[in-house]
């Protein structure tokens, strides 16, 4: 996939998927689709933005549920061709719905197709609406597809809702609104090597700094990497928090494999979150926390039913 942040060097004509598509969910899904099935001539392009753009004009960092790698990954597994990350800057946010259209959309891209969503807004101050593109590009000879909102149990399925459900530890409903596994992806770091001392070595997971994080707490995984030697995952235990037993003051991400052994510094990890087992506590001495984390293995074993 070509991965570009200057339109002058993206791959034309296209047909175009457009918005932020942070978590790539199960509703952004509906919108790239339409772009997956042209008639091979047109370059299939999401057109996204960096920064997000509520970051940009709040001027704090935005966490994501999936940073530009990740992203740029779950959009190759669905075949598109070209992610183009639009710079999002003070030129861009002044463009009106028209200037947008024809300056990106028409000049730039080529695109002979774009696909939103139903709540899609561009331009400046958020002008346009998705009524408006189709409208205006339209008029320009670009064919739009406009896809509806997607709900799940009655919800309306959208970044900030997969947000909530992770701040709560609800990974049935983020899971099953992202249509897969939420996932950590870091390298392994050298850690305190406190569990290997009570007979629970961890692999400690250093992530991107503006990866969203889920609720603190204990849960159970499932462990993908090259240096595991496995053709299934391995089931884990993980926790993330502040380790209050041993008086921890930074946030860590510690995953416990659970019939494995091995050295992993410097490898690469994908933990997927399945199930919540509890928030993390504070036990009054170590032989409680052992206990406690052998009782969680358990809960583990019980809860991630193999993958066939």
């Amino acid at each position: 996939m070509w991965i570009t942040s200057s339109l002058t060097n993206s791959l034309t004509p296209t047909a175009v998927a457009l918005g932020n598509f942070d978590g790539i969910h199960q509703g952004h899904r509906q919108v790239i689709l339409p772009v997956l099935n042209g008639d091979g001539h047109d370059r299939s392009t999401v057109v996204s933005f960096s920064p997000h753009p509520r970051e940009f004009f709040s001027g704090q960092p935005r966490a994501l549920l999936t940073p530009q790698s990740e992203k740029a990954h779950q959009l190759q597994m669905m075949g598109v061709e070209q992610l183009v990350l639009l710079p999002f800057n003070r030129e861009l946010a002044a463009l009106d719905p028209q200037q947008f259209v024809e300056e990106v959309l028409v000049r730039h891209l080529r695109a002979k197709q774009v696909s939103i969503g139903q709540d899609f807004r561009f331009g400046c101050k958020r002008s346009g609406t998705a009524t408006d593109l189709h409208n205006i590009a339209e008029a320009c000879g670009i064919g739009v597809t406009i896809v509806p909102l997607f709900t799940f149990k009655g919800k309306r399925i959208s970044t900030s809702a997969i947000r909530e459900a992770l701040d709560q530890g609800d990974l049935t409903m983020a899971n099953r609104m992202l249509g897969r596994s939420y996932s950590l992806v870091g390298e392994v770091v050298e850690g305190q090597q406190l569990g290997r001392t009570i007979g629970f070595p961890t692999a400690n997971l250093q992530v991107p700094p503006e990866k969203f994080l889920p609720r603190q707490g204990v849960y159970g995984v499932r462990v993908f990497g090259e240096a595991l030697n496995s053709d299934q995952p391995v089931l884990g235990v993980m926790n993330i928090g502040n380790r209050p037993t041993v008086n921890g003051t930074q946030q860590t991400i510690e995953v416990h494999l659970l019939d494995w052994m091995g050295d992993l510094y410097g490898q690469t990890l994908t933990v997927e979150l399945e199930q919540f087992i509890r928030p993390e506590q504070k036990f009054a001495s170590l032989d409680e926390l052992k206990a406690q984390i052998k009782a969680d293995c358990e809960t583990a074993r019980a809860m991630l039913v193999p993958v066939s």
